[in-house]
């Protein structure tokens, strides 16, 4: 049987085309990195109207590139929670359509949960029950994950993302959006050890993300403070280099502490991780380091699956095995908690 996702949580609209086995025959992502460059971050007014235009364009070639037709789709999945909530409305209202017209069961699912399941279909096998952590624009929270359908929020960031914080940090060195890929590239001439940035909750117990701090201490380290006796130093491309460097080791710091810090805790022996921000190569090497550290699998997607797309709701093969379908008056949900 056919199963067609879709996927639009924030500026990424996506849809794709996968089997009851998991096999993913189509995965295509229309990205509106373009539109949101002159912002500096992701207008949701401006993102929702992309998804009203790319939506169906980006079925049709789901469609093209697995081979089938409209008709031949036998489930709809959707990613109705979290996300912008604009965003969600686009596909939310599509799903439900072709879900009528075509006759075919409805599936609802958790954006942030299809991110963890990414390492299950990669892996091809079982990582479950195991510790999933998500790190992306817009979510930082670690769950814990006794089984596909089953995933409890163990802690969560109480102000920025990570890879919000990334972005603003990017603003702030005025090096570019989207902020990760070009804070990494210069943070890799700098010396990750220059500035103490402030590390949140790195020493406390409970596992609890804040990057609001550490954010504004990068704000005052770059432009200074009002009304400070002196003004910082030239900003020179060794400087900025060096504030990127440091910066992001902070935020590679705390990520890793808690990720350990929620094995300890569960007993689980594999940690699973998700979302964009886990294409940086300093927070992945620290993280295989740390799991082999702690004699734990560590599993990562590829980067197809890391980033927002519609393949990863490959997780609705699972709720169709138990029969958890949505009913019609789905309505999109912007926030997880």
């Amino acid at each position: 049987m056919y199963f067609l996702a879709l996927e639009s949580s924030c500026d990424e609209t996506a849809a794709a085309v996968f089997t009851e086995d998991r096999v993913v025959l189509s995965n295509v992502v229309a990205s509106q990195n373009e539109l949101h460059t002159q912002f500096g971050g992701v207008v949701p007014e401006i993102a929702a109207r992309a998804h009203l235009r790319n939506l169906l364009p980006v079925i049709d070639e789901a469609l093209r590139q697995a081979n089938i037709t409209i008709h031949q789709v036998n489930c709809i999945a959707v990613h109705h929670t979290p996300g912008l909530v604009g965003a969600l409305l686009i596909t939310v209202t599509a799903a439900k359509m072709l879900s009528v017209v075509l006759d075919v069961p409805l599936i609802a699912l958790n954006h942030i949960q299809s991110h963890i399941y990414a390492c299950r279909m990669s892996a091809e096998k079982e990582i479950f029950p195991c510790v999933g952590l998500v790190v992306s624009g817009g979510h930082t929270a670690i769950f814990d994950c006794a089984s596909p359908l089953q995933m409890s929020l163990l802690g969560s960031t109480r102000d920025d993302a990570a890879g919000e914080a990334f972005d603003k940090v990017a603003a702030i060195l005025e090096i570019g959006f989207p902020g990760g890929p070009k804070l990494e590239k210069i943070a890799k001439a700098g010396n990750p050890h220059a500035f103490s940035f402030p590390r949140a909750f790195l020493k406390e117990n409970r596992i609890e993300f804040s990057f609001s701090g550490l954010k504004t201490a990068v704000l005052y380290e770059v432009k200074g403070q009002k009304n400070a006796a002196t003004t910082p130093p030239e900003m020179t491309t060794q400087r900025r280099a060096d504030v990127a460097a440091s910066f992001q080791q902070a935020v590679v710091d705390v990520l890793v502490a808690k990720s350990r810090q929620a094995l300890h805790l569960t007993g689980y022996p594999r940690l699973a991780v998700g979302g964009g921000v886990i294409a940086n190569q300093t927070l992945r090497t620290a993280l295989k380091v740390m799991t082999s550290d702690e004699n734990c699998e560590l599993f990562i997607p590829p980067m197809s699956l890391c980033t927002d797309n519609a393949a990863m709701a490959a997780l609705a093969v699972e709720k169709y095995h138990v029969g958890d379908f949505a009913p019609l008056d789905l309505d999109a949900k912007p926030n997880f908690l």
